[in-house]
């Protein structure tokens, strides 16, 4: 394929992929870690989203339960924060962690969180870029049309730009979790650097992941360049 035609892009992205790989098995392999260590108090991480909401005056925000591993995720048009099974009924440090994480989402909504309500408006961009920017690319190469090459790489750009403002506003979800669990008392000292262990694994994948899209948006610079 076309896409692999520049050395010094394969080279380069190759690293990133490997790295990718090993962040998210590395998340995989945390999350089930402590997702088998109990916290002392006992509490679930749907009674710790709604202990830390309730603490923030967010009694509106909804708490549901979903399917899938790793599926958790708040939604602010609904203004619904959801959690899967083993986060929403388990009383891990896993449980916990995550269920901390995405409120503290729900938290940047009500605060007006500049980093994420960027991201919220580069949402649509993203996610239409993401579906066509390949076709675009592809019949760019295949009918030798630079300017749709140029109109994929854009859009590969834009979706790149959504992924690098989505790194702060993980990052200071985590922080804001972190926090909230040790203010309300939900874990205590020596269970907090198993907290920080889990958030800091899942941050590594969302990091990976545009070093990656990263690579790739070179790569297909690279070989545009040589089109001409």
């Amino acid at each position: 394929m076309f896409f692999y035609g520049s050395s010094l892009g394969f080279i380069i992205l190759l690293p990133l992929i490997a790295y990718a790989m090993y962040a998210q098995s590395m998340v995989t392999k945390t999350f089930n870690r402590y997702l088998k260590v109990p916290n002392t108090r006992g509490i679930t991480g749907a009674e710790t989203a709604r202990k830390i909401l309730d603490a923030h005056g967010l009694n509106d925000v909804k708490i549901v339960k979903i399917a899938g591993k790793l599926s958790d995720h708040y939604d602010p048009r609904s203004r619904t924060v959801s959690l899967s099974e083993a986060v929403y009924s388990g009383n891990s440090i896993a449980s916990v962690s995550v269920g901390a994480h995405e409120v503290g989402h729900a938290i940047q909504h009500a605060e007006g969180y500049a980093p994420l309500n960027f991201r919220s408006l580069l949402a649509p961009v993203a996610s239409f870029g993401s579906k066509y920017m390949m076709i675009l690319v592809f019949a760019g190469f295949i009918f030798n049309i630079l300017q749709l090459i140029d109109l994929g790489i854009l859009f590969y750009a834009l979706a790149l730009l959504f992924q690098i403002v989505t790194l702060p506003v993980e990052f200071n979800a985590s922080t804001r979790a972190i926090a909230n669990l040790t203010d309300l008392g939900i874990v205590y000292d020596q269970e907090i650097i198993g907290s920080k262990t889990v958030l800091k694994a899942a941050a590594m994948t969302y990091v990976a992941a545009a070093a990656v899209s990263a690579g790739q948006l070179f790569r297909l610079i690279l070989i545009r360049n040589s089109r001409r």
